[in-house]
């Protein structure tokens, strides 16, 4: 990774740039230090999912009040654990969009306000954004072009990532998202909440090929489409309720995968991409990572599998974008504010 980047609007970053990176876009309450836009000085999350685990879902109220709550000695935290004070910094960011409102809020004015107190920028940075920069955290060798296949709860993504801020976006999902599939089935199936790791787990005891559950849009292009195996699932359940759990979760996650995996190679194929990386809380799924790797292996592609604590959201993802950010665009104004509706910026 390049040690400088020169900034057009006169705010230049170097390989000793510090940035605190906030993350309150959702219902995890992060913050980390990140140096040079690789290097890890610490990052610390504190994870609400025992709190909305018995509402089954996130509940937005809920989370913002625990960020107020809990964000402040997160932020302690990380600092201490990078062995710095606040004004050692050279800048502080936060995620502003996409996610909640009342919880990007949170970050967002903590972020702001901070950087006030100790008289350094404010970067406002995009939480789809930061996900692509999850596997240059961890491998900063990664060549350009590549293809990121974004997976969560609310995006099912494949984009380019054909430089630094330079995105195109290759396929999405025209309905629900893969992680929002993976809770809607697992809530139906009495599995629990966040239904990503309970499908996982019972999975690994079920056979993947009992069921032959539907692969929509398999063959069609690089969008995807999970509504109607959602849907697969539950009538196959109604009409054979003896079904074996198991099998249903392991034939459902098959099916994902596959089409996951499938859509991943051939957007690679299509751009010529020189890698394929995996970003988003779905990534920490065990055969999704396992079949990617293998894909990448049989194809010649140079294949990234972030850890799982990169996968779901975490602080530092948003403190490396925000340091390619802040020397390209420079500082964030402080009138910046949530946008819970925010798009990844894209290249014609």
């Amino acid at each position: 990774m390049t040690s400088t980047v020169p900034s057009t609007l006169g705010f230049p970053i170097h390989a000793g740039t510090k940035i605190l990176g906030i993350e309150t876009s959702c219902d995890e309450t992060a913050a980390s230090v990140v140096v040079g836009g690789h290097h890890v000085r610490s990052s610390v999350v504190s994870s609400q999912v025992d709190i909305h685990a018995r509402f089954g879902g996130v509940v937005p109220e809920i989370a913002s009040r625990a960020h107020v709550d809990l964000l402040t000695p997160v932020i302690a935290e990380a600092l201490v654990e990078a062995g710095l004070e606040g004004p050692e910094l050279d800048a502080v960011a936060a995620t502003c969009g996409p996610g909640l409102v009342g919880s990007l809020l949170v970050g967002v004015s903590s972020a702001k306000a901070l950087a006030l107190v100790w008289d350094v920028p404010f970067v406002a940075v995009n939480h789809l954004e930061a996900h692509l920069y999850a596997a240059l955290v961890e491998d900063p060798t990664l060549e350009l072009p590549l293809v990121v296949l974004l997976v969560s709860g609310g995006h099912t993504m494949l984009v380019a990532m054909e430089g630094h801020g330079r995105y195109r976006l290759l396929g999405s999902t025209l309905d629900d998202a893969a992680g929002e599939a993976f809770d809607k089935v697992a809530r139906y199936l009495g599995l629990g909440y966040p239904g990503g790791p309970a499908i996982d787990r019972i999975a690994m005891e079920g056979d993947p090929h009992a069921i032959s559950f539907p692969r929509a849009m398999y063959h069609e292009g690089l969008d995807f489409s999970f509504s109607g195996l959602k849907t697969a699932v539950i009538n196959h359940v109604r009409k054979n309720p003896e079904a074996s759990t198991p099998d249903v979760a392991a034939s459902f996650q098959e099916a994902v995968v596959d089409v996951l995996v499938t859509k991943a190679r051939r957007a690679a194929q299509e751009i010529g991409a020189k890698g394929l990386a995996l970003g988003g809380g779905v990534a920490a799924n065990s055969l999704l990572r396992e079949r990617f790797l293998s894909a990448c292996v049989e194809d010649g592609f140079h294949g990234f599998l972030p850890s799982r604590a990169m996968c779901t959201d975490n602080a530092a993802m948003v403190a490396a974008a925000a340091w390619w950010r802040l020397g390209s665009d420079g500082p964030s104004g402080l009138g910046h504010g949530a946008d819970p509706n925010l798009k990844l910026p894209l290249i014609a």
